[in-house]
């Protein structure tokens, strides 16, 4: 059984070019009118933005992808395949209680943290040791990327708090969200060929 199907490429690549590209599609939309500095995603997708059909379509293909991406990781472990799929259901929740135009809201609130959250934590649940396991589900660099996606969602809630940079701030934290699954998928497919290939040798 493969433990990483090529599939699995398709959907963790997808992740990253739908969440950002939504969100330049979305702020185009939107105009002169919005800050992508100072404003956060979320304003893209509150009800009556111009753009909001398309960012919310992104966060639900964002969270489908990151749920199939969890189904096919088996690689990883299973406390980390499941935050990951939690994750994805944050993505779809977001999209399903979006922001008001205006204000706060605690239930848009509460389900971006939890999504923050499990996505921060993920690669470090994923872990796994052993000297035949691919290098990004190893517990030193899995650590690394939990502790930098930590680091950025408190400069986010920094920024938010200050009315700073809260924008630019949740972008940089997203974007490296979305990307670390197709990381780990790569270096998973990459230690299988690199494994074929010394087998091969050895059995000749």
């Amino acid at each position: 059984m493969l433990l990483v199907p090529r599939w699995v490429l398709f959907s963790s690549g997808c992740a990253p070019v739908l969440l950002i590209g939504g969100w330049a599609i979305s702020a185009a939309l939107e105009g002169s009118g919005y800050d992508p500095v100072t404003q956060t995603i979320s304003v893209l997708a509150a009800y009556g933005a111009s753009g909001s059909w398309v960012m919310t379509g992104a966060f639900l293909a964002l969270g489908v992808c990151h749920l199939l991406t969890a189904w096919g990781l088996r690689a990883a472990a299973a406390a980390g395949r499941v935050a990951l799929a939690g994750g994805g259901v944050a993505a779809l929740a977001v999209a399903m209680v979006p922001a008001p135009t205006s204000g706060g809201s605690l239930g848009h609130g509460s389900v971006a943290a939890v999504g923050f959250t499990l996505l921060a934590l993920w690669p470090v649940l994923a872990a796994t040791a052993g000297s035949t396991t691919p290098w990004a589900l190893r517990p030193l660099p899995s650590f690394a990327a939990t502790s930098v996606m930590v680091a950025g969602a408190v400069w986010f809630l920094v920024e938010m708090h200050r009315h700073g940079m809260a924008g630019v701030a949740e972008r940089v934290v997203t974007a490296m969200q979305s990307l670390w699954p197709f990381v780990v998928v790569l270096s998973c497919l990459r230690h299988r060929a690199v494994r074929g290939e010394r087998d091969a040798r050895l059995s000749s």
